[in-house]
């Protein structure tokens, strides 16, 4: 499949040629960019820019890194500029990007499937404390995330990391990012199909690979054969979800077209079921799909998701079918069962397939040190174990641990405040990166989660239903607040006193995995900041009052009055 789509046969000299650029879909012929992006992006390949920072942006500093380079083909390799300091929400959508910019990154690396030997997890906690300052954010993606990153140290980190296997390769950028796959891959008791082969295949087919390092947009993957549907599969572009086939045995269900953002939109079902040998085919055919036929006029409809929308899921169907794969059929396949269990995360103690066990854990929101990280390493290998795993809900697990290991591993990490035993509320926290760092965001999100969480604790002692609350620092909810029980999108609101402060928009009783639905959106309803703590207490009280027995909150949230919500 090559990178770049073959020139139209010349128009005959009796027809007449259009000049109508449609949504700027490589497949209708339509080659020039419509907009700066595309036009960075056919001046040069992104993956071309790691030599630059290599041989010269490293060596110059960082006013010497080209403008095309610093806001768009950087990202290839993990790289964004962090938010200057100082910077007030109010300013975010004001200032220009060289105002907002930063002389410091922010480096994402890489963790396909949340896969990490304790010797990959020792380095980047030894990377987070040499050059990133101590940060070191697990996020919803399983990836890592550093900052205060100089440009100057950028090429020593690459090395470190790629001397144990790690990469930061299109970690960010319209590229294929990392694909995300259950955390308990091939060790779960319970678990239908161990995606692990396939994802590894996928990764080997389009990982540094130029025919689709030019996507229209980000490129989203989640691959997992467990019960308990552990990747969000609904809101990726796509995804492979295991079930069992009633004549061939286990295999996959074929979703595309789920996102976020500011449009969300949830994945459909191609009603397709795919053999773990046939999985990085039917990937591959996808994400050439969205290269050739995806929308690249407008960067607000570039995503696969509003392709699957205008097509429907018949129509892509029949031409990832008849023109990706060669005219094979796939087969007809069920969907997959709804999960007994309310929580998807892994936490806590769990018996592996082959009788030992794997301890998931919850840091807060995600904000971890280097410090931290390096000691889980070294509490993991003290325990017996070599193998780590980050999840989609920024927690962390440890397998492959004897039983008479596990308590006193419990006890160790509880003294690392990263309780197996967490609070709903610790639990069931999320926060993205926030105003701390974000040049996109409008408010503070990790300092708030966590001081929240202790609040919470506090107020409701006793409170142990199931409950997601993301928090947002603005509206492109890359911690996933339209799918939270409490999904909370930052924005300036006005104060009793009439004054502008930090606050959030609320969205109500969005789930994933049980009944998938977006959050309910009560009119008018803003909460700052100060008042959060306040809000959610008494928004949970009514729940445990009014709430029908055996309900859960999305489904009260769903019934429930204004006023109750308010």
């Amino acid at each position: 499949m090559a990178a770049t789509p073959p020139k139209p046969a010349a128009a005959s000299p009796r027809r007449k040629v259009s000049r109508h650029r449609g949504e700027g879909q490589w497949a209708a012929g339509h080659y020039t960019p419509l907009n700066g992006n595309e036009q960075t992006k056919k001046d040069d390949d992104g993956l071309n820019v790691r030599t630059r920072i290599e041989t010269i942006y490293s060596k110059r500093g960082f006013d010497s890194i080209d403008p095309g380079d610093l806001r768009g083909r950087m990202r290839w390799w993990g790289l964004y500029t962090q938010r200057k300091p100082g910077i007030d929400g109010g300013k975010t959508a004001i200032l220009e990007p060289e105002e907002l910019d930063d002389e410091y990154f922010m480096l994402r690396v890489r963790i396909d499937g949340g896969a990490l030997t304790t010797q990959q997890l020792r380095v980047i906690g030894e990377v987070s404390q040499e050059f990133a300052r101590g940060t070191a954010d697990i996020t919803d993606r399983q990836n890592v995330q550093y900052h205060w990153i100089r440009i100057e140290d950028v090429p020593t980190i690459w090395n470190r990391l790629e001397g144990v296997g790690l990469s930061t390769v299109t970690a960010c950028g319209d590229t294929p990012r990392v694909m995300i796959g259950s955390p308990v891959a091939g060790i779960a008791e319970d678990e239908i199909i161990d995606g692990t082969p396939a994802l590894e295949e996928m990764k080997r087919r389009v990982l540094n690979n130029k025919a689709y390092s030019n996507l229209p947009r980000k490129f989203k993957t989640a691959i997992s054969g467990s019960p308990v549907l552990d990747v969000v599969h609904e809101i990726n572009d796509v995804a492979f979800v295991g079930v069992r086939h009633p004549e061939h045995g286990p295999g996959f269900d074929v979703w595309v077209g789920g996102g976020l953002s500011t449009n969300p939109k949830l994945g459909v079902r191609l009603g397709a079921w795919v053999p773990i040998d046939e999985v990085p085919d039917v990937y591959e055919g996808v994400i050439s799909i969205f290269r050739d036929y995806g929308y690249r006029r407008l960067r607000n409809r570039a995503r696969l998701k509003f392709l699957v929308a205008d097509w429907g899921a018949e129509k892509f169907r029949q031409v990832l079918e008849d023109e990706y794969l060669g005219g094979r059929k796939l087969l007809d396949g069920p969907p997959p069962e709804q999960p007994v269990q309310q929580w998807r995360d892994h936490i806590g103690v769990h018996r592996q397939r082959d009788g030992r066990f794997y301890v998931g854990f919850a840091p807060r929101v995600g904000r971890v040190d280097g410090t931290t990280l390096t000691k889980v390493a070294d509490l993991a290998e003290a325990h017996g174990s070599g193998r780590v795993r980050t999840t989609v809900e920024q927690k962390m697990i440890i397998l492959d641990v004897e039983q008479d290991q596990v308590d006193s591993l419990v006890d160790e990490l509880e003294a690392l405040d990263l309780t197996a035993r967490p609070s709903t509320f610790r639990r069931g926290t999320m926060a993205c990166t926030g105003i701390e760092f974000c040049k996109l965001a409008i408010v503070e999100t990790k300092q708030r989660g966590s001081q929240l969480i202790d609040e919470l604790e506090r107020r409701l002692p006793d409170f142990d239903e199931p409950l997601t609350i993301n928090l947002n620092g603005c509206p492109n909810a890359c911690a996933r607040i339209q799918v939270a029980d409490i999904g909370l999108k930052g924005q300036l609101v006005l104060d009793a006193n009439g004054e502008q402060v930090e606050g959030y928009q609320v969205h109500l009783g969005g789930a994933l995995g049980l009944e998938a639905g977006f959050g309910r959106k009560v009119r008018g309803l803003k909460v700052t900041s100060d008042e959060l703590p306040d809000y959610i207490e008494r928004v949970l009280k009514r729940f445990q009052a009014e709430r029908e027995d055996g309900e859960r909150f999305a489904a009260w949230a769903a019934r429930a009055s204004e006023e109750a919500l308010s």
